[in-house]
């Protein structure tokens, strides 16, 4: 019975065995058909965004002869207009009344949103050296890109994880501002300010977000010879959605116990 039930197993394990060869020789000659296929592509003049140039939006005329260059300075003045729509809301949620053990707990949750945000600053610090070299490796060795425009794409990688950090801290001091301001409207049982309370907290964080960043690409636009913007926007992509995936990976899920507490 016992050499049996051996012989059974060793049966029933080879199909388990062949399957497992077969899904690996597939992979292996898939990676290796696609290998040799890009190294006709790796020979070729090397394009996308950071090989983009961009024309003299000055030159162009929009609208019935408005140039292009005056309607993007209209548009840092909308996205400067966003920003303090942004910082309005954020003065008015601060002084909305709140009682005072609400408003202890939900400084107590915001001293703990600090010492996670200083460890997650040392971590983007670690993540911005760690994508550096794959950005000195993939643009300046494999691409054979020009040492400026590795350092352009360098720098505003910076300002990209910079800007979602800065966006991040913004958003949780709005976000116990709001928890205790609502936890405190609901003791007079209308439902309208538990509603409108947490709406202008996240306008204040959208209309901060969506101005940090248009002011960025705006500037880039306008104050960047055309044919270093390319260089410029994969840089600040880069940066600002790295920081964005990994502060969101706990950062999401801190918010939301924060969301919880003060209600």
């Amino acid at each position: 019975m016992v050499i049996r039930t051996d012989t059974l197993r060793v049966e029933r394990e080879q199909p388990h065995t062949r399957t497992g060869m077969a899904l690996f020789l597939r992979v292996f000659s898939t990676v290796l058909v696609s290998l040799l296929l890009s190294v006709p592509l790796l020979a070729q003049q090397p394009t996308g965004e950071a090989n983009l140039k961009l024309p003299d939006l000055g030159t162009v005329n929009f609208l019935g002869g408005i140039p292009g260059s005056t309607l993007l300075k209209a548009g840092l003045v909308v996205s400067a207009l966003g920003l303090v729509f942004g910082l309005i809301i954020f003065n008015r949620l601060k002084n909305m009344a709140v009682h005072s053990s609400m408003r202890e707990v939900s400084e107590l949750i915001y001293e703990t949103c600090k010492t996670y945000l200083a460890t997650q600053f040392k971590f983007l610090v670690l993540l911005e050296c760690f994508i550096a070299v794959i950005i000195v490796f993939y643009f300046g060795f494999l691409l054979q890109m020009e040492a400026y425009k590795v350092v352009i794409i360098l720098l505003f990688s910076v300002v990209g994880i910079s800007g979602s950090f800065s966006v991040a801290a913004f958003g949780m001091r709005v976000n116990t501002f709001a928890n205790s301001r609502t936890a405190f409207a609901s003791l007079r049982g209308k439902a309208y300010p538990c509603y409108d309370i947490p709406l202008q907290a996240g306008m204040s964080i959208g209309m901060l977000l969506v101005s940090v960043e248009l002011l960025i690409m705006l500037f880039i636009l306008l104050f960047i010879p055309g044919s270093l913007a390319g260089s410029c926007f994969i840089g600040f992509a880069i940066g600002e959605s790295l920081g964005a995936a990994a502060l969101r990976v706990a950062g999401g899920i801190f918010t939301k116990i924060a969301d919880i507490v003060p209600t």
